[in-house]
């Protein structure tokens, strides 16, 4: 009768554990360096992406690019493919459904969200998500348009808004910023612009609900500390709770250790952010994560060893030579849980 009772609560303590585990979800971000489809659209400056193109970008190519990229993907987290998954350099909505319909991803059903961008290069951001765990409510492309040069164009800001998990609405940001071409100093007021532009989207979230769960990724072209995410943006790696409007940068702390998702020249960059609202640190009801759940993903089968020893990211082209790699960005990611 006494083992019988010791099993009985055994069970019990089992299944308890069980209805008390919370769920985990898994968000990365990927600057999958051109994405581009082999067909040469006459209003993008996409030739050299075509077989007959100085890059020679052959189908083969294509889809050995979209193997490599899906297998890096599926890799980042080990038990389950990532929840939701925000992407640039990505030519097309074509693209985006050719990668989610490789082998190594095809069982997260994935869904895109998705608009085409202005930028002349024809690269746009997108996200895809796993419809079973995101339950996506709308989208919107948040454009750019310099007042000092009406003319040029860049990529668009693309908010998602759904439901992660069970209950919690979340704003989802995917940025792009413009790049440093001819120098951070003289092209930084470009990123500083388009930083002030996502603020007043947040801050017109935040005005109607100072709990809203915020999230914001992206290849911003600045590091943490630079203005633009610091001043402009408003995001730091401050561990303090008493403005629930501020935002946390979960890549702030591993920029300070000498990390990086971007080598240039030999010199680590911290490019790619992953930003969330206070609201989701430490949360006791619904969403959270931690400050300290910033992650690269570095695997060295996506490396290669540079003139110095240092694995660095492996890319598939540099300048016009094919090196048939994944991307010059490392993905980053992190997990919340419910």
């Amino acid at each position: 009768m006494f083992k019988k009772l010791l099993l009985l609560i055994s069970v019990a303590l089992v299944l308890f554990s069980c209805s008390e585990q919370k769920k985990e979800y898994t968000l990365a971000f990927y600057n999958v360096e051109n994405l581009f489809d082999t067909i040469n659209h006459p209003v993008k400056w996409d030739d050299d992406f075509t077989p007959e193109g100085k890059l020679k970008y052959s189908t083969q190519r294509y889809g050995d690019k979209l193997e490599k990229l899906s297998k890096v993907l599926s890799s980042i987290d080990t038990l389950s493919l990532p929840t939701v998954i925000g992407l640039c350099e990505i030519e097309n909505r074509l693209v985006i459904e050719d990668l989610c319909k490789e082998d190594a991803l095809i069982a997260g059903n994935y869904k895109i969200a998705h608009t085409e961008s202005p930028d002349k290069r024809g690269i746009d951001c997108a996200l895809i998500y796993k419809s079973d765990d995101f339950k996506y409510l709308n989208h919107e492309a948040i454009g750019i348009q310099f007042p000092w040069e009406p003319d040029y164009t860049t990529r668009d800001i693309l908010h998602v808004e759904g439901i992660l998990g069970k209950k919690d609405t979340v704003h989802i940001f995917v940025n792009h910023w413009p790049s440093r071409r001819g120098g951070q100093e003289k092209s930084e007021k470009n990123r500083v612009f388009v930083a002030e532009q996502l603020r007043k989207s947040v801050d017109k979230i935040q005005d109607k609900n100072p709990m809203a769960k915020i999230i914001i990724m992206g290849d911003f072209n600045d590091e943490p500390n630079n203005i633009s995410v610091t001043k402009s943006l408003q995001a730091n790696n401050a561990k303090t709770a008493e403005n629930t409007e501020e935002l946390h940068n979960l890549m702030y702390d591993l920029f300070e250790a000498g990390q990086g998702s971007y080598n240039y020249r030999g010199d680590w960059n911290m490019l790619d952010h992953l930003i969330v609202s206070k609201s989701l640190i430490g949360n006791k009801n619904g969403l959270s994560t931690t400050y300290g759940s910033g992650n690269l993903f570095t695997e060295e089968w996506i490396c290669y060893k540079n003139k110095n020893g240092v694995l660095v990211p492996s890319r598939t082209y540099g300048g016009p030579n094919y090196y048939g790699g994944y991307s010059d960005h490392f993905p980053v990611y992190f997990k919340i849980t419910e």
